[in-house]
């Protein structure tokens, strides 16, 4: 298993799962972790992080949803292979999970995100 490292900016404003899961995220897609790493147990790394065993649990669902790991009960969380998870939909699920993370954190109604996903679109459309 690949030591994880992972910190927490309690100053920084967004939630300790968002962080987790962004830095996780650009692990995966960076190489740090390869496919078929195994992230270390919920349980644990909310112990290292000083976190509820609630919050890793999240990330490691969101990251399922992104199809960026898959868990097994007798393999633990596994990074997914690349071809697994480039499929379109996955890519645009996990922009969007993204975006309503983000959207949400900033306090925003769901509304005012999707208009601001409509400009968005337009203007890239546009160009």
């Amino acid at each position: 298993m690949t030591a994880l490292r992972v910190t927490i900016d309690t100053t920084s404003g967004l939630a300790p799962w968002r962080q987790i899961y962004d830095q996780i995220e650009r692990m995966i897609a960076g190489g740090t972790l390869a496919a078929g790493t195994r992230l270390p147990p919920i349980r644990q790394l909310a112990r290292d992080l000083g976190l509820a065993s609630g919050t890793v649990a999240r990330v490691y669902r969101e990251l399922e949803t992104t199809d960026l790991v898959t868990t097994a009960r007798a393999r633990g969380t596994v990074v997914t292979e690349p071809a697994e998870r480039t499929r379109p939909e996955a890519l645009l699920t996990a922009g969007a999970t993204r975006f309503a993370a983000f959207a949400h954190d900033l306090g925003v109604s769901m509304d005012a995100a999707v208009d601001a996903v409509r400009s968005a679109y337009a203007r890239v459309a546009d160009e």
